[in-house]
Formats: C-alpha cells, structure tokens, sequence
C-alpha cells in the first residue's frame, strides 16, 4: 500500500512537461553533448598523465641543468663524460668496450 501512495504522488510529477524536459536535456547533455561525461573522464586522465610527464621533464630539467654546470666548471668532469658518453679518447690509448649480456 505504501508504494501505491508513492506513485500516486509521483505520478503527476513524471506526467509534468516540464519535467520531462528536464530529464531529457539531462539526458542529452550527459550523453550525446561534445562535451558529454566520457569526454570529461578522458580529458582529465589526460590531465593527470600531462601533469605527472611535466614532474617528470621538470626534474630532468634540474638534474641535467646541474649536470651541465658541473661539466662547464670542472675539466676533469668534462673529460670523464667525454670518454664515457661519446668513447673519446687520447692519441696513445686504446678502447676497450665491454657489453654486457
């Protein structure tokens, strides 16, 4: 009996034109707009990815940024990074390159 109470008081309320409206614009915006929920979600996971990938690129930035200075004041510095980024070498030595499998 309760819920025919229920429905009795809800019916004119569904029935209302207004509210029909109402719940089809909902309907529209939620789903079939450009701008509809599933975009949203994608637009901030790719948010979320472009901020973490920014943290990344902006402690690299600070790492190579010291890096860098360290190369530039200190020859011996350089010269290390010489040999073991590019295989530089003196006229008298030799290189010998070991790859590990």
């Amino acid at each position: 009996m309760d819920l025919h109470l229920f429905w009795e008081k809800i019916k004119p309320v569904i029935k209302n034109k207004y509210f029909i409206s109402f719940i089809v614009f909902l309907i529209w915006i939620l789903i079939f707009d450009q701008n509809n929920i599933i975009e949203i979600r994608k637009n901030v996971n790719k948010l979320h990815q472009l901020e973490q990938e920014k943290e990344f690129y902006l402690d690299r930035i600070v790492n190579d940024t010291r890096r860098l200075n360290e190369l530039r004041t200190n020859n011996e510095n350089l010269e290390k990074f010489a040999r073991e980024e590019y295989l530089m070498k003196k006229k008298d030595e030799d290189i010998f390159l070991i790859i590990e499998e």
